[in-house]
């Protein structure tokens, strides 16, 4: 059964000691594709240039690239050897531990606020809708959240990619896509695996109901992964185009890897 203890301790051990993810971008087809297009997507949501809050930033993968192209970006994440990193090697304006459920900022504070992780490690929704919350309340009204969840269908379309699914874990695969809770047997942490109706649900309980979902990778990050498309390639460009295409159908959207939800505070 997943499990039922607090969450946040496994979530730490598994960033500090087992799982490198500053190189997470890097190392796949499908890594690169979630690149390209989570930038695509957050230079065309984000006000320019504005001051972002970036909860859940990681080592700063994309707070470094913002920052670069111009905006003020504030790190949070829950790991401190993240935040540490991405003070060491982005020119971010802070970067600090902290719980995206509970943030030191006042209200109205910032021009944006990024979730770009940590929907993928609540598994309450309460504990998901709170997050939310908390980050509408910092921004000014008029400006975006933005949250990224990990679609339902990824664990059994790259597990069954990868060759890995068999009568041991088949189980556990199929108790994940039936509940969203992933068991940290399986070798991931913690996490939580959305639909993308979800998202509208849980933007919509934290005051945020104007909400848009788009499918970051699109249909064809497995073929890229399975090919191991190089990003110049005729195939990886043609995918990013592909994900373009259908990045708001609701048909195509939950097959991505990942899902992006964007509500403007004070939108109604």
């Amino acid at each position: 059964m997943p499990p039922t203890r607090s969450p946040e301790p496994d979530i730490r051990r598994y960033y500090t000691d087992v799982y490198d993810e500053a190189g997470r971008l890097d190392r796949t087809p499908q890594g690169r594709l979630e690149r390209a297009r989570t930038r695509e997507l957050l230079a065309r949501l984000l006000p320019p240039p504005a001051t972002v809050l970036d909860l859940g930033g990681g080592p700063g993968a994309y707070a470094g690239w913002l920052a670069a192209a111009g905006h003020p970006v504030h790190l949070v994440d829950l790991v401190p050897a993240h935040a540490a990193a991405a003070r060491r090697d982005h020119p971010v304006a802070s970067a600090s531990a902290g719980d995206a459920r509970h943030l030191p900022y006042a209200a109205a504070s910032v021009d944006a606020a990024l979730l770009l992780g940590p929907l993928y490690h609540l598994t309450e929704r309460g504990d998901r809708v709170t997050a939310l919350r908390e980050a509408a309340r910092v921004t000014r009204p008029g400006g975006p959240v933005l949250a990224a969840a990990i679609s339902r269908n990824t664990p059994m379309i790259d597990l069954v990619r990868q060759g890995r699914v068999d009568d041991d874990t088949r189980p556990a695969i199929l108790a994940a896509y039936a509940t969203g809770v992933n068991d940290p047997a399986t070798g991931f942490t913690t996490a939580y695996f959305h639909r993308p109706e979800q998202l509208v649900d849980e933007f919509t309980a934290a005051g945020l109901p104007a909400v848009t979902v788009y499918g970051i990778e699109g249909p064809l990050w497995p073929v890229l992964e399975t090919l191991g498309a190089a990003e110049e390639s005729t195939v990886f460009r043609e995918a990013v185009a592909c994900a373009r295409a259908f990045e708001c159908d609701p048909a195509v959207i939950g097959v991505s890897c990942h899902l992006l939800a964007a509500a403007t505070v004070g939108a109604w």
